[in-house]
Parts: C-alpha cells; sequence; structure tokens
C-alpha cells in the first residue's frame, strides 16, 4: 500500500494473540448478571480529537456505569486484526484499512461511525538528506519504509504512480512509524511516508517529497475513520450516541479552544502544547453537522461522498492486489452509519 498478498498466516496469529486477551477482558457488552458494560476502544496516536476524548475521559464521564477500556494500535491494520479476533468493538483506522476490512477477503462486519479527521500535512513522504533525492521520481531504486495497509501506503503507492514509478522499481519496507524511524536513523532505509509525530522527527533530518494534503488534492484523499462492529451498535445503541457525542464535544472544542485541546492531545502524546497545537492544525476537523454533509457521511436515505471514496480506494487496492476483489457501491453505502449520527445530533 506493490502491496503483497494479505499475510493470512500472520493475521490468524495476531487474532489469536488478541482473542486470548479478549477472552480475558471480555467481550464487549455485559459479560454477567450486573456487570458494568464493556466499551473497548481502540486509538492511535494521532493528534485529533480522539485523544481529547480520551485525555478529558468524556467517554466516562457520559457513562459512569460502563467500563471503557482504551487500547493502543500502532496502525489500522492491526485495529482490524483486533476487531476479527473479537478485542475491541470501536476504534480509530485509516480509510485505506477500513477499505480492506470491507473488502474481500477480511469482510468485516463493521461500519463507519466518524471521520476522526481528513488527513492533510501530518502524512508525508520524506527522503534521507544526502541521498540526492529531490523528488518522488528520483525513488526509483531505494529502499522506502511505510506501514502497509496503512494510509501511508495508500498514499505512497499514490505518489509514485503520479511520478511513473512502479512498485517494483522500488524495495518497500513494512515498518510502524517508530520503527521506521530507528531505521532511518540507522541508515537502514533512503525514504519514509509515515504520519506526525514520527514525521516530525523524520523531517529534522529529512526532505519532504509530497504530502497527503497534495495528494487529495489530486483526487486521492483519505482520513481517519471511527468504525464500530455491527453488533456492538444494535446491542448498545446508547453506548454509540454518547460516544459520537463525546467525539463531536472534542472536535468542537479543538476548534473553539484549541489550546485547550492542544494540551491534551500533547499530554497524550507526550510532546509539548505547542507541537500539538502545530500538529492538529494540520488536519481538518468535523463537527458532527459536518460529518452529516454531503462531501462525508450524509444522512439516512442520501449518503455521502465518503462511501464513493472508499469504492475508489478499493479499485485502486485491487490494482494493486492488496484486496480480492472490489465490492459493489451499496457495500460502503450501508456501511456509512448514517443512522446512528443522525440520531446523536438530534
Amino acid at each position: 500500500m506493490p502491496a503483497r498478498p494479505l499475510r493470512r498466516t500472520l493475521l490468524a496469529s495476531l487474532a489469536l494473540t488478541l482473542g486470548a486477551g479478549a477472552t480475558a477482558c471480555g467481550t464487549g457488552g455485559s459479560d454477567a448478571a450486573g456487570a458494568k458494560t464493556q466499551v473497548r476502544i481502540a486509538y492511535q496516536a494521532i493528534p485529533n480529537a480522539d485523544l481529547v476524548v480520551k485525555h478529558q475521559r468524556l467517554l466516562e464521564k457520559a457513562l459512569p456505569d460502563a467500563a471503557v477500556k482504551w487500547v493502543k494500535f500502532d496502525s489500522g491494520g492491526d485495529v482490524n486484526t483486533a476487531v476479527i479476533s473479537g478485542a475491541v468493538d470501536l476504534g480509530l483506522a485509516g480509510s485505506s484499512p477500513v477499505t480492506k476490512g470491507l473488502s474481500a477477503p477480511l469482510n468485516i462486519p463493521y461500519k463507519v461511525l466518524w471521520v476522526h479527521d481528513v488527513i492533510g500535512d501530518n502524512e508525508a513522504l520524506v527522503a534521507k538528506k544526502g541521498k540526492g533525492i529531490t523528488s518522488v521520481a528520483q525513488l526509483k531504486g531505494k529502499k522506502i519504509a511505510t506501514p502497509f495497509g496503512s494510509t501511508s501506503h495508500y498514499s505512497l503507492l499514490a505518489a509514485l504512480d503520479a511520478a511513473h514509478v512502479k512498485p517494483s522499481d522500488v524495495t518497500l519496507v513494512d515498518l510502524q512509524p517508530q520503527d521506521a524511524l530507528a531505521a532511518w536513523q540507522r541508515g537502514d532505509i533512503d525514504a519514509a511516508y509515515v504520519w506526525t509525530p514520527t514525521l516530525g522527527e523524520l523531517e529534522k533530518s529529512g526532505t519532504l517529497l509530497t504530502t497527503s494534503r497534495k495528494i487529495a488534492d489530486a483526487g486521492k484523499p483519505t482520513a481517519d475513520l471511527g468504525v464500530v462492529t455491527n453488533n456492538f451498535a444494535k446491542e448498545h445503541p446508547d453506548v454509540v450516541t454518547a460516544w459520537l457525542k463525546a467525539e463531536d464535544k472534542a472536535v468542537t472544542q479543538a476548534k473553539s479552544d484549541p489550546a485547550t485541546a492542544a494540551r491534551s492531545i500533547g499530554a497524550e502524546l507526550g510532546i509539548p502544547t505547542a507541537e500539538a497545537r502545530a500538529q492538529l492544525k494540520q488536519l481538518l476537523l468535523l463537527d458532527i453537522k459536518e460529518q452529516q454533509g454531503p462531501d462525508y457521511l450524509g444522512t439516512p436515505g442520501a449518503p455521502g461522498r465518503l462511501a464513493a471514496n472508499l469504492r475508489d480506494a478499493a479499485v485502486f487496492l485491487k490494482g494493486q492486489k492488496a484486496v480480492d476483489a472490489v465490492p459493489s457501491r451499496t457495500v460502503f453505502d450501508q456501511a456509512l452509519a448514517v443512522k446512528e449520527l443522525a440520531r446523536a445530533a438530534k
């Protein structure tokens, strides 16, 4: 995200491991009479309003009778694995992993609840200084790191395609952001496509080649999405509504009081507030009314263009042999949780 075939053996192994953990902490909902409803949320170290919800305990305050557990993941591919294993109920994953999740062979029974952010300059392709690389076209013969199956992987392939560089012309290395940074420091790679805060570290000794904002402007947008399993949404509509309202409250704060939101984000990421605020500005955040716009999730009876964007991504991924087949547009329309969103927006 050339993308390689799905690593079924690894996926099964990870699912088994996560499944064991899920057994220990329950499988969502109430696991015994009188027990609290368990809400297991997958999150990532991305400087958006989801970290505000976590740090300020907005969901815990809204659901005092629930047991809320936040579980950190390094990429959307890992989140998909956790969902498949039954280890999480809600979570954040990039639009590329979600597209893969809704496509064969995964066919994950989940739906898109929320657009956490439209990705902009916070994901980018950087080449190491001293390598003589100043353009994407000059990456031929080079080694590039990115987390496979992520939005960065998708954008990297789109950038290579636009520069007429075939995936076979480069060596792609599957590394999570922190591992990519370590490989960069060792001199093992020539370039990397990752997101903040790791991106900021790479830029200190790197040359910026392109960003996800530029790639979006060229017709291939990406986003970080909130997903919920179909079963959990059906069994706990009150929790889903509370989660949506908490996310909306955090987005409103990020827009009206970015200093306070940045303090929470900085605390979660372990970075100065000023740096967190700068990273927050690189993202487009949407409140609940904007989420219902025609460009995003839309409304009941009128699903938004996000569905078309996800299907376009599936077409691209199929061409890269990253998915087995492209689902119909109806699959993506039905995967937008417009009814849940409308209920929370009242």
